[in-house]
């Protein structure tokens, strides 16, 4: 049997990256979650002490999505699981199907909503008045959810999560929820007949725009679960990677999966026909080696050796 060189071993800054990314969206989401208890302690003040039941609503609301942020903490630990035997290309889909979830979630939500504002608004009695002292609460509320959001989106766009990008997602809504509450509150003072139905009205645009958000949530992260071609910058990634080992003349087809924190790539390099087996064995380890230290959310790589002819290109 033909004795091949031995694996090119990976540099410890590859696994360390793959390590960096799992914590940093586990801590984004474990801050996203102490957020959310910081808000929903303050909502259940505010209904103590104005009596408010959309506050209390609203702590509800809070309450369901902590339990929808636990599911995508258990599912973004299950994602990082390394391969085994029956499941040889990892875990990784894992967190898509959470953020799949999440997205249907702000669908059924935004939904409900929808039709809940619109019986409320045709049953609004005129005169009746939101309690103007209760701003302050939904204000706090407003800027802790905004700042939540905006970290939780730096992270996920850093580290490739449509997952976490949901779940930004949904706390950005939730922001611009309490936002709207804000505005009524501060405005009920001066149109107290219309206060009511102008948070109503707004709800429902919030509601409307819940379901957009929801549904481009949903479809992004089905796009991982049915392997669609991903962004181009990848491919050029992977080839740019491909062309530093030297023997390589070029690439030809290059298939890249990706779900949740892996990668999986499928790539044919091009070599000198005349090069023995063994050398260009060696090529194939050294593009796989090179292009994990490039991107290394690439759990695997498949090279295929052809021959190049400068004819043919």
């Amino acid at each position: 049997m033909t004795k091949f060189p031995n694996p090119i071993t990976l540099p410890d800054e590859v696994f360390r990256v793959r390590a960096a990314r799992k914590q940093q969206i586990l801590r984004a989401t474990k801050w996203g979650i102490g957020i959310r208890l910081l808000v929903i302690l303050f909502e259940l003040f505010g209904f103590y002490w104005y009596s408010s039941s959309a506050l209390l609503m609203d702590a509800i609301a809070s309450s369901l999505d902590i339990v929808a942020s636990i599911v995508l903490l258990i599912c973004i630990k299950l994602a990082a699981r390394p391969p085994d035997k029956d499941h040889p290309f990892g875990h990784g889909r894992y967190e898509p199907l959470a953020g799949l979830q999440l997205g249907l979630l702000l669908v059924l939500i935004g939904g409900g909503m929808l039709f809940q504002q619109g019986f409320k608004l045709s049953g609004v009695p005129v005169g009746e008045i939101m309690d103007p002292h209760a701003w302050i609460i939904a204000l706090i509320a407003t800027l802790l959810l905004e700042a939540c959001y905006q970290f939780m989106i730096r992270v996920a766009k850093r580290q490739h999560s449509p997952a976490l990008a949901a779940e930004a997602l949904h706390y950005r809504i939730d922001g611009l929820t309490s936002l709207l509450a804000t505005m009524a509150l501060v405005c009920a003072p001066f149109i107290p007949d219309w206060s009511l139905a102008i948070d109503h009205v707004g709800a429902m645009l919030i509601a409307c725009i819940m379901v957009g958000i929801g549904l481009q949530a949903a479809k992004s992260n089905f796009d991982q679960i049915m392997d669609r071609v991903p962004d181009s910058n990848f491919f050029a990634r992977v080839r740019r990677a491909s062309l530093k080992v030297s023997g390589v003349k070029d690439t030809e087809k290059i298939r890249i999966q990706l779900y949740g924190p892996d990668a999986h790539v499928d790539i044919d390099v091009e070599v000198d026909p005349q090069l023995p087996v063994e050398e260009a064995h060696l090529i194939s380890q050294k593009v796989r080696a090179e292009i994990q230290k490039e991107w290394p959310a690439v759990r695997d790589v498949m090279v295929h050796i052809e021959p190049f002819y400068p004819n043919d290109h």
